[in-house]
């Protein structure tokens, strides 16, 4: 089948999935790229009492942290924009 007609089934609203290989579907900007940083002791102890106060992992809040902050940049820099 080619695109066209794949379009034309999906925009009359037909299931295409069976068209499509669902196992090997990734999402585009979410592949892991593994990177090492290195912080001051005074900042792991920091980041390892609040991942025990959260009851996680140092890593998801090193995560979560930066998507936060990387979220806000993102919403100034639009708002600045508009």
């Amino acid at each position: 089948m080619n695109p066209e007609e794949l379009e034309k089934k999906f925009d009359a609203g037909e299931d295409v999935l069976a068209y499509f290989d669902l196992s090997t579907l990734k999402r585009p900007g979410l592949e892991v790229k593994r990177v090492n940083v290195d912080f001051p002791q005074w900042m792991v102890n920091a980041l390892d009492q609040e991942a025990q106060r959260l009851g996680i992992h140092r890593q998801a809040v090193i995560k979560t942290w930066i998507a936060q902050k990387l979220d806000h940049k993102t919403e100034s820099a639009t708002d600045r924009a508009s």
